[in-house]
């Protein structure tokens, strides 16, 4: 059989998840190779006219036709009284199919310890005849040892080549038929040769390569079994003539098609742990230096694999709960703590070769397990409403945050690999932002001053925007111009609060007026650049307004009222660009509700474009009553533009009062974006938001 030049690599897929958890999963730590082809030393003579097919699994099959005919020979010369019946055609041999689903992956251990010992060394004098009556050394016996290798050697290359198909049922049907070859060789056998071992090594990493494919393709599982369960004439005449020298039951927990993914995972990771024991051993320990690499990526994989499982399975019992008692139950823990061990384990098969980059991701899938702790910890007030945030919260957000870090760490720079460098960069945003999030929105009062709380969220919040990185062009961009305009709005909300509350410390009131200026400056900026977050603009803006306002309240002298009345009708003046797109998107929707064929929707929360309405129209109302006011009783006399403007505010009012109340929400939004485009033209104004 010759080398197979084919690749085939296996990963995880990633599944994109709501972020209103701001929980991503990672599910691949990297690609895997498929273990080298078996190369055979077996010279053909050249005057031999064997046919020779280009097709890999013909050539196979031609391989183990001559075996079948070549057992068939031996056995006829053995003569024994207690001899085994002649195998029947018709007669297929049971696989032995067992559903596992009901009994778990506890229920396996027995069987580990068979394959464990079928993957150790055999080292010791046969004297006594074979099962079938051979004498060990005789031409009988040198024969068969050579047939049942070839066999289980062709067998694991029609394996590899249906793994490459995803046909995994045939696949799983064939490995079995392999080490069912081995088992048997494995019984006539007083010792094994090194490379026997290597190769038996490369099988039962296939073997834990197929098992992870069938526990990541459940919906496949009747085509698996259907396949699984087909069995050629030759395979069961092959089978016959192997049940002579052995039960060939060694490796039955291996080869099984469970029902069960988490069963299989087991499995799977229980034969790259016989692979890896056999090829530490002390007959193979100065041979098999690549293999030994690549078994390792694939423990650290299927570890990870099994961490993910468990990670969503308590994750699936805390969304169970909600609505219901919040306490974190048994089962959880110990998901958790199987979840946690099979990531540790992980790491030190990553870093055991080096492999940095997979490291970092097991970092990462860990970081998002403290998440998930962290939200099973949150805080439940007496009426069950969401309480303050827990000191249990914080212990694991800043667990979550640590392995990020480490994860970075591992990485070293974005140059050694950007995707994933990318993924820890937007994590560790992420969590600092839900932490800064939740300690603002469920302030630990009992337990923390204000000030300090105050102080805590700036900090989590700033780091959180140290890593939302505006400036590499990806998919995330978006999403991170998104996060840091909310980051600067919370902030600015915040100082807006200290600015109203704080009394005495002049200084500081100061600080906290010009520290919010600052963030609802910088909000406006990012938000404008966005084209579907038209009700955050809004908001941000109107509160703007009622913080210019609120500093006007503070204010004696007319010329300074004035002045902060003005600044804040040109803020105001800038909610034309959020109602144009409110429009726009309304206009939209129109179009599509009308089109049966379109299943299209548009996403705007009209409930929160009519809230905000209903705050912009009485803001807008008052700013243009007072400048209406201030501007008639002013003192000194009206210049030109003065009065024009004064006429242009009286007009605008007068339209606000009369406008009729039960219009159409698209025809109320038109009427505004009419008021606000007459007050910019008339006042000059340099408006940002506007769209050709």
């Amino acid at each position: 059989m010759e080398e197979s030049d084919e690749n085939s690599s296996y990963s995880s897929c990633s599944r994109p998840q709501d972020d209103s958890k701001a929980v991503a999963v990672i599910r691949s730590v990297g690609e895997l190779s498929v273990p080298e082809k078996y190369k055979s030393t077996h010279q053909i003579r050249p005057s031999c006219a064997f046919p020779v097919s280009q097709d890999k699994e013909e050539r196979c099959r031609h391989v183990l036709s001559y075996v079948l005919k070549g057992l068939k020979a031996v056995d006829g010369t053995i003569k024994k009284e207690s001899d085994l019946p002649a195998a029947d055609p018709n007669t297929p041999i049971p696989l032995k199919y067992e559903d596992r689903s009901a009994t778990g992956a506890c229920s396996a251990e027995n069987g580990i310890s068979l394959l464990l010992e079928r993957a150790g060394t055999l080292q010791y004098d046969q004297k006594y005849p074979t099962r079938s009556g051979m004498i060990p050394g005789s031409w009988q016996h040198r024969m068969k040892l050579q047939l049942f290798l070839k066999a289980s050697k062709a067998y694991y290359v029609l394996s590899d080549a249906a793994t490459n198909l995803l046909k995994y049922g045939r696949a799983l049907r064939y490995i079995k038929l392999s080490l069912q070859c081995y088992d048997a060789y494995c019984s006539v056998s007083g010792a094994l040769h090194p490379q026997v071992l290597l190769f038996h090594s490369q099988c039962l990493s296939l073997c834990g390569d197929i098992q992870l494919m069938l526990a990541q393709n459940a919906n496949n599982r009747a085509a698996y079994l259907e396949e699984y369960s087909y069995q050629t004439k030759e395979d069961q005449e092959i089978l016959h003539s192997l049940h002579r020298e052995s039960s060939c039951q060694a490796f039955n927990m291996a080869t099984d098609l469970a029902m069960d993914p988490e069963y299989q995972l087991f499995v799977s990771s229980k034969c790259y742990e016989a692979a890896y024991e056999l090829l530490v051993s002390e007959a193979l320990k100065d041979h098999a230096a690549d293999q030994l690499a690549q078994v390792l990526k694939r423990l650290g994989n299927i570890r990870n694999e099994m961490g993910v499982f468990y990670m969503n399975q308590s994750a699936a019992l805390q969304t169970e709960k909600e609505g219901m008692t919040r306490s974190v139950s048994v089962a959880e823990q110990e998901m958790w703590k199987k979840s946690f061990a099979f990531f540790e384990k992980g790491m030190k098969d990553f870093e055991a070769i080096g492999d940095k980059t997979n490291t970092a991701l097991l970092l990462c899938n860990t970081g998002r397990l403290m998440r998930i702790c962290a939200q099973a910890h949150c805080g439940v007030a007496d009426d069950q409403s969401r309480g303050e945030f827990s000191p249990e919260e914080a212990l694991y957000y800043n667990k979550a945050i640590d392995y990020y870090l480490r994860a970075m760490k591992s990485l070293a720079n974005r140059e050694n690999h950007p995707a994933v460098w990318d993924s820890v960069n937007w994590e560790l945003s992420t969590t600092y932002f839900t932490l800064a999030t939740l300690l603002q929105d469920y302030a630990p009062l009992s337990r923390k001053a204000q000030e300090q709380i105050e102080r805590e969220v700036t900090e989590a919040m700033m780091k959180s925007l140290k890593y939302c990185d505006l400036q590499t062009e990806s998919a995330r961009q978006p999403l991170y111009q998104y996060r840091a305009a909310t980051i600067h709005h919370r902030l600015a909300s915040m100082y807006h609060s200290c600015f109203r509350n704080q009394v005495g410390d002049e200084h500081l009131r100061k600080q906290h007026r010009s520290l919010a200026e600052l963030h609802y400056s910088k909000a406006v900026c990012l938000f404008l650049s966005l084209k579907d977050a038209p009700c955050e603009l809004l908001r941000t803006l109107l509160e703007r307004v009622a913080f210019a306002e609120f500093t006007m309240a503070g204010q004696s002298s007319s010329a300074a009222k004035l002045k902060s009345l003005t600044g804040a009708l040109e803020i105001m003046t800038e909610t034309r660009h959020a109602f144009q797109l409110i429009h726009k998107e309304l206009l939209e929707e129109q179009i599509e509700s009308s089109d049966l064929a379109s299943t299209l929707t548009s996403g705007l929360n009209i409930e929160e474009v009519v809230k905000l309405i209903g705050v912009f129209e009485p803001s807008f109302s008052f700013l243009l009553l007072q400048l209406v006011k201030l501007m008639t009783t002013a003192k000194r006399k009206p210049s030109n533009k003065d009065e024009e403007l004064l006429k242009t505010y009286k007009n605008v009012y007068s339209k606000l009062l009369r406008a009729e109340k039960n219009t159409p929400l698209l025809s109320r939004v038109m009427f505004y974006i009419e008021l606000l485009q007459q007050l910019t033209a008339e006042t000059g104004s340099d408006n940002k938001g506007s769209v050709s």
